[in-house]
């Protein structure tokens, strides 16, 4: 199956919640230290109301997972890059999110 891509470097397999879209290409537009960001699944949540929130995770292979809150969901985001979970959550900050 083939990802659809935004400047080749966020994959949109399928939807992405409310808000946080602007907030990937902003960060993908100020950090070429990462290389992609890959939304997974969406799922219905009871405390993701007002602006963006992101949670930094877990480590993976090439780079880290986070968890995107906004508009009565959450979603996965698979971050490839080699910043430190400080860093990248710096670059979230900076791209318009506030931490989870």
């Amino acid at each position: 199956m083939r990802l659809r891509t935004a400047q080749d470097r966020l994959k949109i397999e399928h939807s992405i919640i409310d808000g946080v879209r602007g907030i990937l290409e902003q960060l993908l537009a100020a950090n070429p230290s990462v290389r992609s960001v890959i939304p997974g699944v969406i799922r219905p949540v009871r405390d993701a109301r007002g602006k963006v929130k992101v949670r930094v995770t877990v480590p993976t292979q090439n780079g880290w997972k986070a968890i995107a809150l906004s508009a009565g969901a959450r979603q996965e985001l698979f971050v490839s890059t080699n910043l430190a979970k400080e860093d990248l959550e710096a670059a979230f900050r900076k791209a318009g999110a506030d931490l989870a």
